[in-house]
């Protein structure tokens, strides 16, 4: 068995995903990097049929018909060999002395009798192009160089959530947490992130510069632009998060906390989204949500509509919504996020 697979999800991303690969090589035969080509119909098939002729046993190159970055991350999660899971995106790539450093922990995990269901690292907003980025660090919530349960588990803050830049599963806790990933879908690394959680028991933070997420490609799906075209896939998976798992009945009062606290990030980016949007059929679409989480999830729309954000996002007319599209044009240029 191999200790950690790599799905790396590729479409036409010939211009990119060979520095991305490059660096996961550095992991040596203790990896494999699943390399799916999701239709691409550019290069990206056959430079992904050469990595794998160049380093077998290592690289699979796997070709499937156009799904979306959900069927190609599914798909890599039906092929993998591993004990665990990470998901790295071809635009994106890790740092080679931190991946050192995480597979000597997954080593100390496999040796173990019940090995660790979710591991963390840190993760890098990395504005290559205006030469900034912006380290997420956990430490507050989480103590470093130990098994923590849930009880051990702090209170995030606002901008600490575990992002699936942060997250490697053990392969067998997300097969069986019950995620499917709808194809053609965006935006759906938050059910990644969230719906496998209901189903962790333990968790390790290693606190290493791991994933660096690249931020200022043209067209990418984070974009405030191309989030308020595609907003209604935004919508989709803000629903899917909910639905997926019943809060009100997670054991645990920590995790249960850790879920409600992504749900409530999510939701703020999109009402921000649809306030940013500012037509009529926006502001129609962003009570309808909130008419949706009342009446299918009355205990979460409680919590929600109390929160810092569920109270900021419905501040009444239009001087609420300028201070809202401000407050998060000044968050998004002290933290970059897209």
């Amino acid at each position: 068995m191999k200790l950690l697979s790599v799905a790396v999800p590729c479409y036409n991303s010939e211009g990119y995903m060979e520095h991305c690969i490059g660096t996961l090589l550095s992991g040596g035969d203790e990896m494999e990097i699943l390399i799916v080509d999701d239709g691409s119909k550019d290069a990206t098939a056959a430079i992904a049929d050469r990595l794998q002729a160049a380093h077998p046993g290592v690289v699979r190159a796997i070709h499937q018909e156009n799904a979306g970055h959900g069927g190609a991350v599914m798909t890599g999660l039906r092929n993998a060999l591993g004990l665990y899971f990470k998901v790295v995106d071809s635009d994106d790539w890790v740092d080679e002395t931190a991946l050192q450093r995480i597979l000597a922990q997954l080593r100390e995990f496999a040796a173990m009798e019940q090995p660790v269901d979710l591991l963390v690292s840190n993760y890098i907003y990395d504005k290559v192009d205006a030469g900034k980025r912006q380290v997420i660090r956990y430490g507050h919530a989480l103590a470093e160089g130990r098994v923590l349960t849930w009880d051990d588990v702090g209170r995030f803050r606002k901008w600490e959530n575990l992002l699936m830049h942060a997250m490697i599963y053990r392969t067998d806790v997300l097969r069986g947490s019950g995620l499917v990933l709808p194809e053609h879908t965006f935006y759906v690394d938050n059910l990644y992130c969230t719906v496998p959680l209901a189903a962790v028991r333990t968790l390790y933070y290693l606190n290493v510069d791991f994933y660096h997420y690249y931020i200022g490609r043209e067209g990418q799906s984070v974009q405030q632009e191309t989030m308020i075209r595609r907003i209604d896939q935004q919508i989709r998976v803000n629903k899917l998060m909910m639905d997926e798992i019943d809060l009100e009945n997670v054991p645990n009062r920590c995790q249960r906390r850790t879920i409600l606290h992504y749900h409530d990030m999510i939701t703020a980016v999109t009402c921000v989204h649809l306030i940013l949007g500012g037509t009529p059929e926006h502001l129609k679409k962003k009570q309808e949500l909130w008419r949706y989480i009342r009446e299918n999830h009355p205990w979460e729309y409680r919590r929600l509509r109390r929160s810092v954000f569920g109270v900021a996002v419905n501040l009444p007319g239009r001087a609420g919504r300028r201070l809202d599209a401000a407050a998060y044009r000044m968050a998004n240029r002290v933290f970059s996020f897209n």
